[in-house]
Formats: C-alpha cells, sequence, structure tokens
C-alpha cells in the first residue's frame, strides 16, 4: 500500500445516517484510522473494530475497502465497508455483519 496515500491517516466521524453524534461520541470521539501497514481501527458508540484494508481502483478513483473484527457493545461482532475521499471528506459505509449497516463521512483530524 502507498504510504502517501490519501485515504490513509485518522478521520474523525463527523456524521453517521443511522446514529446522532451523541451516540457516535458515547465512547471516545467517533474516529476511522487507515494506517500503511493495511491495518486499522475504528470505534463509534460502544461498536470497536480493527480493520483489515486494501486499496482498490473503483471507476476513476481509488477507494479503500476493508473487512474488520471487534465488539458491538460486550458482544464479538465483524463486517466489512468500504470508503473514498469526495471534496476533501471521507465518504463511506460501514456493515456490521448480521446487524446494522451505515454510510458515515469524516474529516481528517490534524
Amino acid at each position: 500500500m502507498n504510504k502517501s496515500n490519501r485515504l490513509l491517516g485518522r478521520w474523525r466521524i463527523t456524521h453517521m445516517d443511522e446514529w446522532d453524534q451523541d451516540y457516535i461520541d458515547l465512547v471516545v470521539p467517533g474516529f476511522i484510522q487507515f494506517d500503511p501497514n493495511i491495518l486499522g481501527e475504528f470505534q463509534f458508540g460502544t461498536v470497536h473494530g480493527f480493520l483489515d484494508t486494501r486499496i482498490e481502483q473503483h471507476g476513476s478513483r481509488q477507494r479503500i475497502e476493508f473487512s474488520w473484527v471487534g465488539k458491538n457493545d460486550t458482544d464479538p461482532a465483524s463486517g466489512r465497508g468500504w470508503a473514498l475521499v469526495e471534496s476533501g471528506l471521507l465518504v463511506g459505509h460501514l456493515y456490521i455483519h448480521l446487524s446494522d449497516d451505515s454510510e458515515f463521512i469524516a474529516e481528517r483530524t490534524r
């Protein structure tokens, strides 16, 4: 994975279709992070996951696709998702296996 890719880094989740900002920031400020070593992490509310990522060409743009394992509250959880940069924001969709899914928007943290 290209270490200078603009998808990489830490992003602050500022919107999710299925959950409000109070829930997103319940435990920590909601975030998603993509590391150059194909790993990453996210947390919103009581959902916390560790990522396995791949950057793929999607039409004329690159997007990052990922699977994840972690916890949903105190229960084991897993899922998948994708994200791409659009107008400086990270936009994507996160799926919880056999449960909810939501679009999200995130801003790069400095």
